[in-house]
């Protein structure tokens, strides 16, 4: 998975970088991979050979008409800079010229990368006082953490700014570095979410899981930084290639290993139960109604948040679950087929939600398992349409990435998201537990599920 999919961009956002362990060698990656030309700045300097990663260089002062300039940009990467700092960087731009390339940028749906602050090349950092300087137009905030200093001592060598990140992470100089301290310092005001305009998305990109020890330990510590940050991306990024003099001359390779993002559940229980003859999302099954079972599960695996659409016997419904740490809506249209449920739960979403998985009220076997196979298989590769594949038959749930919501929005009467399966690229999840395939649409099929548990 390319970084710029992981990161899920409009053009003409503009992106801030702050944090440590990768973060030029990110924001370049990710500028490379963009629709072209991009633009890439800082509100602190940058170092001659950072220069190197562009492909083109352009000094901005005051007689320089950006509207003129803006107009004939040819390069793929172009880097804005201000004055000399000294003999080995450069500043970026006054607030005043970095407030005016950004609204440009913005109206030509050209992409503005910031970088926010500097580490000293070290993996892991503390702000400073002065820092990050973050814009406030940002739309997006990517915190960023070298993951090569999780079990290290606590000292120079992996940190900038020790005493700080000891203060944030509860450390005492020279211990080990552990995932609750990274975590902790992710999640300080005065730490990773430092000086983040309100209103800006929050990413977190863990950078230098180079191994499984290290991917591991990273997914433990993106499930701990949800939902403060929307997006928490794990990866293995390769450091830039170099020239016959030493300089550095290009970003490639490296790898995405995971996306983190919240994923909701929608539990559909508003139809009615004609061919039942009774309410079936209220029949007892293993000492709970279905549909209260449907949610317990829907709850244990991390789906968050969980919605219930009901509709037919809502009252009846809404009582069961009156305890549970769901959302309700009522579908009035329920009549109108699974589409409209669907749909009114689409709805209740939060806008931050990477994918939802679709879950019936009335098939009782899904377990968590299988919703949890779905997520991480999302996380792995952020597909389109992910659903379970039993005995050659498609399954259900089905996860849908939020790239289908519009589509979804768009379908009519009783076919729900199967349809969707003809539009886009569908990833299996192979599952052997064929009782996943089992509903309960009449008196018959109930009794069978009572009497599979003897």
């Amino acid at each position: 998975m390319e970084l710029a999919h992981a990161f899920r961009i409009n053009s003409g956002e503009s992106i801030a970088f702050s944090g440590a362990g990768g973060k030029t060698t990110a924001l370049f990656h990710l500028a490379q991979q963009l629709k072209p030309p991009v633009l890439v700045t800082t509100t602190t300097h940058l170092s001659f050979d950072q220069l190197a990663l562009a492909d083109q260089t352009i000094k901005l002062d005051e007689s320089i008409d950006l509207e003129d300039l803006f107009s004939t940009l040819t390069a793929e990467v172009i880097v804005l800079i201000g004055n000399k700092d000294r003999d080995d960087r450069v500043q970026g731009l006054p607030e005043w010229q970095l407030n005016a390339v950004a609204e440009i940028a913005k109206r030509r749906k050209i992409t503005l990368l910031i970088e926010a602050d500097g580490s000293r090349q070290h993996p892991l950092k503390a702000p400073g006082g002065h820092e990050p300087v973050i814009p406030s137009f940002v739309d997006l905030m990517v915190v960023v953490a070298g993951l090569s200093a999780l079990g290290k001592p606590l000292t120079e060598q992996w940190v900038h700014r020790v005493e700080q990140f000891a203060d944030l992470s509860g450390l005492n100089e020279g211990e080990q570095i552990s995932t609750e301290a990274i975590t902790r310092v992710l999640l300080d005001p005065s730490g990773g979410l430092k000086g983040i305009p309100i209103g800006a998305r929050k990413m977190c990109l863990l950078n230098q899981a180079d191994n499984s020890q290290l991917q591991s330990q990273a997914n433990r510590i993106a499930r701990s930084l949800i939902p403060e940050y929307e997006v928490v991306i794990v990866a293995s990024l390769n450091h830039g290639s170099l020239g016959a003099q030493g300089e550095v001359k290009s970003i490639e390779g490296g790898e995405v290993i995971a996306v983190h993002e919240p994923i909701a559940g929608v539990i559909l229980a508003a139809g009615g139960s004609d061919r039942m003859g009774r309410v079936k999302q209220l029949l007892p099954w293993r000492g709970e109604p279905l549909v209260q079972h449907v949610v317990r599960i829907a709850i244990a695996s991390g789906l968050t948040p969980v919605v219930v659409v009901v509709g037919d016997a809502r009252d009846e419904v809404k009582n069961v679950l009156g305890g549970q740490k769901v959302d309700l809506v009522d579908n009035p249209d329920w009549r109108l087929g699974q589409s409209s449920s669907l749909q009114v739960g689409l709805k209740k979403l939060p806008p931050n939600t990477g994918a939802v998985v679709f879950l019936l009220a009335d098939m009782p076997h899904v377990t968590g398992p299988l919703i949890q196979a779905l997520m991480e298989k999302h996380a792995l590769t952020l597909s389109p349409v992910i659903a379970p594949l039993v005995d050659g038959q498609r399954g259900n749930p089905v996860l849908f990435d939020r790239e289908t919501f519009a589509e979804l929005g768009k379908i009519t009467g009783d076919s729900g998201g199967r349809v969707l399966f003809s539009k886009y690229p569908v990833t299996w999840v192979e599952w052997h537990d064929s009782t996943v395939l089992n509903d309960v649409d009449t008196e018959e099929d109930y009794q069978r599920l009572l009497s599979e548990d003897g």
